[in-house]
């Protein structure tokens, strides 16, 4: 049985969350919207890391679009839920954490790019 590890705050803070849903109103207006992402997950505990550059509300959840890579050698651009991803534990029960010390260099398509090439996403 996987132990499981409290949540003791939201993996993305109101002040983030208000950036991605403005982003994601930005992306639905403007052809070619390039951002840069706002906020960089993972997984302590394996090798799942998610940059989000968008968000959309849905009812009582958010739809996030990001480069997503699951630790399999196949990031990927795409969507996420937000409620998933609060209940996400890795193999020791550790919860998805948000990079604190994350600061964007380059926009999303760079990161993309990049991480098709490594196979992975390099920050």
């Amino acid at each position: 049985m996987t132990r499981r590890f409290p949540r003791t705050e939201p993996p993305i803070p109101d002040d983030l969350l208000d950036r991605l849903i403005e982003n994601g109103r930005t992306a639905e207006v403007q052809d070619g919207f390039d951002p840069f992402p706002v906020v960089k997950l993972f997984t302590p505990d394996a090798a799942a890391t998610r940059l989000v550059t968008e968000g959309y509300p849905e009812g009582s959840d958010i739809r996030l679009f990001g480069l997503c890579d699951l630790g399999l050698g196949s990031p990927e651009l795409g969507y996420l839920m937000l409620g998933e991803i609060e209940h996400v534990r890795g193999k020791l029960g550790l919860p998805v954490e948000r990079d604190l010390y994350f600061k964007a260099e380059h926009r999303m398509s760079v990161y993309a790019k990049i991480a098709r090439h490594a196979g992975m996403i390099v920050t």
